[in-house]
Formats: structure tokens, C-alpha cells, sequence
């Protein structure tokens, strides 16, 4: 690998789906730091279903990207599917806070998440179209920051706005709508694709030829993302060790405060680390803080303690999502990259529903230490498979 720095600007199309990302995930996250507050304390669901619920939406998600991926190849066309995804999940907004049971809510997650599956493998197969090879550690890496950007200022939203309407959830749960909408305006304006070739479109989408486009290295990169995502899950057991520690409910989305912005911070420089080869390092070291992350979740009896197992989770997330995007472009051929996409989010979705099934068990049945301290087990064996499959030969 190149130990050269990247050069040239970024294209107006990779800031433009930044942008969208950032309006997008400030909505999303607003809601999403409130929902499992909104599910236990006023509609009264328990720590299993709250696992239910985030695991059947991310697994809607990850089912969503492969045909999605597959599509835009075989279209080839992606700003169409992109659009068609963000305004689903801007249409799913509304329906949050004029939820009445734990069925409605789950079926606006699963139609917020659909949307997810919609855009993600056409919109990362849109960046690696657009950014030449030796700038897209950086290109996922600013995509990634200012996603987290979105996701810091959607929760500080939420405490001001649960300050202002006396931590009244529903009318909180509102103000989510507007920066959906608007990410949906910029994707129609200011996102453009380049042109591709007829000859360069598959003729039978997820056909076997296809799939054999995808070699060795990259089903290694599918088992590698797979493998980190069982190590983790979802973010809602964040937010809710804040609350059984003793966080007040107008203060709990600061926890995707602290987790967002030690994302935002450290993944722009980890694209640029990734471009410079410093890849196996920052895998081990993602993995590392990881681990460190959920012991100090699992030990915390006090809110320091919780908000530095969630910075040390958003420094994992920093080092390792952006490369792994990386990764999968470098891995894919042009003509199945979106597949490619679609493939790698499936089985890391699939990774990520068996992952929150069981900390939500482990919840319920063991307490919420025992869900942290599986997750360093496990994040623990997976480093050192790495390192033994790393090892000099």
C-alpha cells in the first residue's frame, strides 16, 4: 500500500450526501434517543422487546441493501434508489410520536430502517463511482463525520426541546420531520451520479456470475465486518445504561452526544490513516476500544463511568465503519459494487439482529452488566483470531 498522503479536493457529490447524512441522522438520532424511553416509559415495553424491536428493523435493513445494491448495478443508476430511500425514511418521522402501542412503533422503525436499506449500498457504490481509489478512505471517512455531526446536534435537539416542553416525548418526537425533509431536498438538488456505460450494467441481478465477480478478498472483508458487528449492538443499550444508572430523562440523549462527536472526531483522520495502509492497525485498535468500552459499561456505577464506556465506543466506531466502506470498495469490481454493498450490509445486518436479540436477553434475565461483559467476551476472542490470522507467516 501507498504510504502517500491524498491529494485533490472531494467531489461536490460526496459533501452533497454528507450533508444528506448529517440532516438525516439529526433526525433520526433525535428520535432514536428518546424511542427506548418511549417504549418503556410510556408505552410500557419490556428490555426483550425493545431488542425485538431494534433487531428486526436493522435485520429489514440489512435484507433491504442487497436487492438495492443489486438494483442500482443492474440499472445502472443509483441517485434514484438513494432518493426513493431518504424519503422513506422522512415519511416514517410522523409516525413516532402518533404512536399509541409498541406494534406502531415497531412498524415505523421497520419502515424508517427499509428506507436505510434503500439508500446505503447505492449511495457507498455512489461514492466509490465518484472519488478516485487513493481518496476514498477519506471519502467514506468525511461521509461518516458528518453523519456523526447529524447525530451529535439531532440529541442536543432533543435535550433542549425535552427542557422546553417539560420532557414531553411526543411533541419532542415531532421536531424530527423538518431536517428529514430537507435532506430529502438536497439529495434531489444537489447529489449528481456520472454516466455509465450500458455494457458495464449485469444482465441478471444476484445471478451466480455476478456473485463470482466478488472474490476471496472481499468475502474475507464480508467475514471480518461480520464479526465486528456480533461484537457490538445496537445503540439503545447505550442510552438506556445512562437511564439505570441515573441519568435523567431530559439529559439521556446526551449519550449520543458524547458517542457522535468521539465518531465525528475520529473518523475523518481514520479514512486518512486507512489511505496511508495503516488498515490492520486500526482494525486491532477499533477492536481494543471496544472491549475497553463495554467493561467500563458493565463495571459503571456512576455516570462518569457509563460516558466513558460511550466514548470509547464512539473511538471504535471512528476507527473501524469508514474502513470497512473502504474496504468493500477496494475488494468489488465496478460493476458489482453495489451488490457488493448490499451483500456485506446483509450479513453484518443479520450479525446485528442476533446481536441485540441477546443483549436484550441477557438484559432482562442477568442485568445489564452481564450485556456488556458478553459483548467484551466476545469482541475479545475476535481480536485475537485477528491477530493469529495476521500473525507472520
Amino acid at each position: 500500500m501507498s504510504a502517500a498522503a491524498p491529494r485533490g479536493p472531494l467531489p461536490r457529490t460526496v459533501w452533497a450526501l454528507g450533508l444528506v447524512s448529517l440532516l438525516m441522522d439529526s433526525s433520526s438520532e433525535l428520535v432514536h434517543a428518546l424511542l427506548p424511553l418511549f417504549m418503556t416509559g410510556v408505552l410500557g415495553a419490556s428490555m426483550l422487546e425493545v431488542g425485538l424491536v431494534e433487531g428486526i428493523a436493522e435485520g429489514a435493513a440489512a435484507i433491504t441493501k442487497v436487492f438495492s445494491g443489486t438494483l442500482s448495478d443492474w440499472l445502472g443508476r443509483r441517485k434514484l434508489l438513494v432518493a426513493l430511500g431518504y424519503g422513506l425514511a422522512a415519511l416514517s418521522k410522523p409516525l413516532f410520536p402518533l404512536a399509541n402501542s409498541v406494534a406502531l412503533v415497531a412498524g415505523a422503525r421497520f419502515m424508517d430502517r427499509i428506507g436505510k436499506g434503500i439508500r446505503g449500498a447505492p449511495r457507498d457504490a455512489l461514492i466509490a463511482d465518484v472519488v478516485a481509489p487513493e481518496l476514498r478512505g477519506a471519502a467514506y471517512g468525511l461521509r461518516q463525520a458528518l453523519d456523526s455531526i447529524g447525530a451529535v446536534l439531532g440529541p442536543l435537539a432533543a435535550v433542549a426541546l425535552m427542557a422546553l416542553f417539560a420532557e414531553s416525548l411526543r411533541a419532542v418526537l415531532w421536531f424530527a420531520v423538518l431536517p428529514a425533509l430537507a435532506a430529502v431536498l438536497v439529495v434531489a438538488f444537489g447529489v449528481r451520479e456520472p454516466e455509465r456505460p450500458r455494457a458495464a450494467k449485469p444482465a441478471n441481478p444476484l445471478s451466480r456470475a455476478m456473485l463470482g465477480l466478488l472474490g476471496a478478498r472481499y468475502w474475507a472483508i464480508v467475514a471480518l465486518g461480520a464479526m465486528l458487528t456480533l461484537a457490538r449492538f445496537s445503540e439503545a443499550f447505550l442510552v438506556l445504561r445512562a437511564a439505570d444508572v441515573g441519568l435523567a430523562p431530559t439529559y439521556v440523549p446526551l449519550v449520543i452526544v458524547a458517542m457522535s462527536a468521539v465518531y465525528a472526531l475520529t473518523a475523518y483522520p481514520a479514512g486518512l490513516a486507512a489511505d496511508r495502509g495503516r488498515r490492520r492497525a486500526l482494525i486491532g485498535w477499533g477492536l481494543a476500544a471496544l472491549i475497553a468500552a463495554d467493561i467500563a459499561l458493565g463495571a459503571a456505577h456512576s455516570l462518569a463511568a457509563v460516558f466513558a464506556g460511550v466514548v470509547l465506543w464512539g473511538v471504535h466506531m471512528g476507527l473501524t465503519q469508514g474502513l470497512l466502506s473502504a474496504l468493500v470498495a477496494a475488494a468489488a469490481p465496478a460493476e458489482a459494487r453495489g451488490t457488493a454493498f448490499g451483500v456485506f450490509n446483509l450479513v453484518s445486518g443479520v450479525a446485528l439482529v442476533a446481536a441485540s436479540l441477546v443483549a436484550g436477553w441477557l438484559w432482562g434475565a442477568y442485568g445489564p452488566a452481564a450485556t456488556f461483559y458478553a459483548g467484551a467476551a466476545f469482541t475479545a476472542v475476535a481480536l485475537a483470531g485477528l491477530m493469529w490470522a495476521s500473525r507472520p507467516r
